[in-house]
């Protein structure tokens, strides 16, 4: 095989009190795709960063077609044809999807944009995308987030780039946008492009890559040139450093009384009205592609939204939350699909964001805070759901992204919580992280807490879930029970007829 056209070469990044990365070396080829794989915090995010010149190495460089860079900032690297798409969006939520396509390559003359160009390569470029449904003066906020995903994968694009990253890109995408982008990137592969790709999805690197590299605790641990005769078991034992037979470690339990009836539920986002049942001790799984109408079928429930007909009966009684802070006090509580900028506060420390419901508990005299009880609040869920941060003062916004998920969880477990609805709880979470969250799933359905499931991840919902409803075009379509739940018949459910 010829030399590698993009080589790590002893790179090491060093925080304070943290060495994120420590002399990882290894090379990838041009026409080839090749993954990072390791649980979260093992340093395949940084090691974009250094490849972008977001980050500068402690130690080490990179070399690229033979020669030797060290990149001082982003526009050095974009200069030597590197593009990385995050999977946190870097989107201009309050401009059209042309002008976020095409921003820093926007078509003007005289300093005024020609907007009949800059429509005309959108459309191209959409159309390329799959995405050929979506408007070019379409405002991005406006957009689904995987067709958020679909705009940011096309802008790199756009650029030109030899070297190209994706960091979990399929985590908000629907089947067809997968299946679209499986197609975007065979064509960077056969162009001769080097591809990384970023993922937690085990039949992603089987289906799409080439050669594989693990990361563990900020090293190198070993690189997989063919996948050949690579298996699951030795890649997740590579990943984790040790085996796991089970990751998703569904348990029997009894299920007891109806806990939550929808009785003909109609609102934005559904097409029909809708109709189901959730028992006590149950994981009731919601299943769909992008745009099916789970998330928003739950928000009807939970009070984000208002629902235009029918009933919703919680725990024997007829509720109509007219907020969410309301179906809180009332056992009801969601975790948000968009972690970033829906279930945190970035900037807030751990104990803030945990505490930031429960925190009526902890006052003196009803109206002073009491820091301490807080704090120790914090600490206690931090060791409970084994939460990796250097304290609770630490800000949210820089542990990783199952940790998040656990703080955010921990909020509610600090809250008097009957129905826990989590919408896509496991996007962008590595396998390890995945396992303790499945763990503190099924721990509250064995306290008699019932939990509700939004998922796209189809091994998830089939693999955790004691009944899965399969929602098509903003309608339920069927129930299906767990012994019944097999991939292809869910999917065959939520593709169009």
């Amino acid at each position: 095989m010829t030399e590698p056209y993009l080589r790590f070469d002893g790179i090491s990044m060093v925080f304070p009190g943290v060495r994120a990365l420590d002399g990882v070396s290894f090379g990838a080829h041009a026409g080839q795709v090749h993954a990072l794989m390791g649980e979260n915090g093992a340093g395949k995010s940084t090691l974009l960063k250094v490849l972008s010149g977001v980050n500068h190495p402690s130690e080490g460089g990179l070399w690229i077609d033979g020669e030797r860079h060290v990149f001082a900032n982003a526009r050095e690297a974009l200069a030597q044809g590197i593009a990385i798409i995050y999977q946190e969006l870097t989107l201009s939520p309050n401009m059209t999807v042309a002008e976020n396509l095409l921003l820093g390559q926007l078509p003007t003359r005289h300093g005024f944009i020609k907007r009949r160009q800059l429509r005309e390569r959108a459309l191209g470029i959409l159309a390329d995308l799959g995405e050929g449904d979506i408007h070019p003066s379409t405002k991005v906020r406006e957009l689904s987030i995987g067709q958020q995903q679909m705009i940011e994968i096309g802008r790199a694009l756009l650029r030109n780039a030899r070297i190209i990253a994706f960091d979990e890109p399929t985590s908000s995408l629907s089947v067809q946008e997968t299946r679209q982008l499986k197609r975007i990137i065979s064509r960077l592969r056969e162009e001769g492009r080097v591809v990384l790709y970023v993922t937690h999805r085990m039949e992603e690197v089987f289906d799409m890559c080439d050669a594989v590299t693990v990361f563990r605790d900020g090293k190198h641990i070993r690189t997989h040139a063919s996948l050949a005769v690579l298996d699951h078991d030795t890649l997740v034992s590579e990943m984790v450093g040790r085996d796991i037979e089970d990751v998703y470690g569904y348990r029997e339990r009894e299920r007891g009384e109806v806990i939550l009836e929808i009785d003909a539920i109609e609102g934005r986002g559904l097409k029909a009205p809708v109709s189901f049942e959730v028992r006590r001790g149950e994981v009731f799984g919601l299943f769909g592609l992008v745009g099916a109408g789970r998330s928003e079928l739950m928000r009807l429930v939970c009070g984000a939204e208002r629902a235009s007909a029918g009933e919703v009966r919680f725990q024997g009684q007829a509720r109509r939350f007219a907020s969410p802070g309301e179906a809180i006090r009332m056992g009801i509580a969601m975790c948000p699909e968009d972690r970033k900028s829906q279930g945190i506060f970035p900037v807030a420390s751990v104990a803030d964001n945990l505490n930031i419901s429960c925190r009526r508990f902890f006052r003196r005299w009803g109206v002073l805070r009491d820091t301490r009880r807080e704090r120790a609040n914090a600490e206690a869920y931090i060791q409970r759901l084994s939460i990796k941060t250097p304290g609770p003062r630490t800000a949210i916004g820089t542990l990783s992204g199952g940790n998040q998920q656990k703080v955010i969880l921990a909020r509610w477990l600090a809250e008097k919580i009957e129905l826990f609805v989590v919408d896509e709880p496991t996007r962008g979470i590595d396998v390890g992280a995945r396992r303790d969250i499945y763990t503190l799933l099924f721990d509250l359905t064995e306290q008699g807490k019932s939990v509700v499931v939004i998922s796209s991840d189809l091994a998830e919902v089939s693999s955790i879930c004691d009944r899965i409803g399969v929602m098509r075009d903003g309608a339920l379509v069927e129930v299906v029970p767990r012994h019944e739940a097999t991939q292809e018949r869910l999917l065959g459910l939520a593709l169009p007829a």
